[in-house]
């Protein structure tokens, strides 16, 4: 496999030096374009983080000319990424987009159809799906281990809303389209359907801003899904964390805890960020000799987002792009969290449960 030229759009985004970091730390990737609409901002990056990085642009029309440009990862604002991501893709270049794509499901199916017009591989940064312990989980219920599935049940609590810069364009619903629903909660609305292998097909939901500051989107969120199979599901996301730190890679800045139980059984982590334990118990016959079980793991450290395991997020959609193997995100699952994430708006505006459409 050749080495092939990268380029990251945008280097203001709270995601965009580890993004940065992951393309400097493969192999696959022998050259770093930069673009970025503030020509100050470039340079500083490449003054200190420049490794294989050959050249910067505030013209993303003269980058994406570039013929042996193959693939981009773009982390812009979420008013801003659609138009520049469907730029992208009629250029012919492969994309991987920061989450949510867009600002709603709307936005999200335009960016959808301009990838499916173009043939162009498209994915979004839903790298926790690579994690070693969400890999296992999914392997355990795919086998059938835990049977029917009853419920799925999750809590994702993080750092208040005053450690995270109040004024950032993250809690202006002009721009983000939401609060901590798009950004933080969508991976776990992610992760339940990546798990269970089933999809949400209804919501209802009360969502609210209670942090005390001027924000104009939601900072508490709490959920009540339904699977296609009739499992129930519950999600309770909040910047509800007052001792925590601060700041957007704080390792110590999360309390989570991601439970699946069906007729058989159940697994479950608990974890401050990544998880790194996983705990199951069945009464399925192949676990007779050993009906609960605990398995640890050590991550592989990186410099890259997420470690080794974003490593391995981004090599993958690298070899689908180039033909080789299925990529572990699609467009399609951006669609499908924001549909999610608009019916539980929706539901909480009008006291209603909603379907889901598609």
């Amino acid at each position: 496999m050749c080495a092939v030229k990268a380029a990251l759009l945008g280097v203001e985004h709270p995601h965009s030096l580890a993004h940065l970091r992951t393309l400097q730390q493969l192999p696959e990737v022998a050259q770093i374009l930069l673009w970025d609409p503030n020509g100050e901002a470039l340079a500083s990056v490449r003054q200190n983080q420049g490794e294989k990085v050959t050249g910067t642009f505030t013209d993303l029309a003269e980058l994406l000319a570039d013929p042996e440009l193959f693939f981009v990862i773009a982390a812009l604002r979420n008013d801003l990424g659609p138009d520049l991501f469907i730029q992208v893709m009629e250029a012919g270049k492969h994309l991987m987009a920061e989450k949510p794509i867009g600002r709603n499901a709307a936005e999200t199916q335009q960016v959808l159809e301009a990838a499916r017009r173009t043939g162009v591989q498209l994915g979004v940064c839903y790298q926790n799906r690579a994690n070693p312990v969400v890999q296992e989980a999914r392997r355990l219920v795919g086998q059938g281990l835990l049977g029917p599935l009853m419920t799925v049940e999750v809590r994702m609590l993080t750092t208040q809303v005053q450690f995270r810069d109040p004024g950032h364009w993250l809690f202006q619903r002009e721009k983000a389209g939401g609060g901590i629903l798009s950004w933080l909660g969508c991976h776990y609305i992610d992760l339940m359907h990546y798990i269970a292998q089933d999809d949400i097909v209804s919501v209802a939901a009360e969502v609210e801003t209670r942090s005390g500051e001027e924000i104009d989107v939601e900072d508490v969120a709490v959920l009540s899904l339904r699977f296609r199979s009739g499992a129930l599901g519950s999600l309770h996301v909040g910047y509800t964390l007052a001792l925590s730190g601060g700041g957007y890679h704080n390792s110590r800045g999360y309390d989570t805890y991601f439970g699946v139980n069906g007729r058989l059984g159940r697994l479950y982590w608990t974890a401050p960020g990544a998880p790194t334990e996983l705990y199951a118990e069945t009464t399925h016959p192949d676990w007779a000799d050993a009906p609960q079980r605990h398995q640890q793991f050590t991550l592989g450290a990186s410099p890259a987002y997420g470690g080794v395991y974003g490593e391995i997020f981004i090599r993958r959609f690298i070899q689908a792009a180039q033909g080789q193997g299925t990529p572990l995100t699609r467009g399609e699952d951006a669609l499908r969290v924001a549909r999610v994430i608009d019916a539980a708006y929706e539901s909480s505006r009008t006291g209603r449960r909603i379907a889901i459409a598609g």
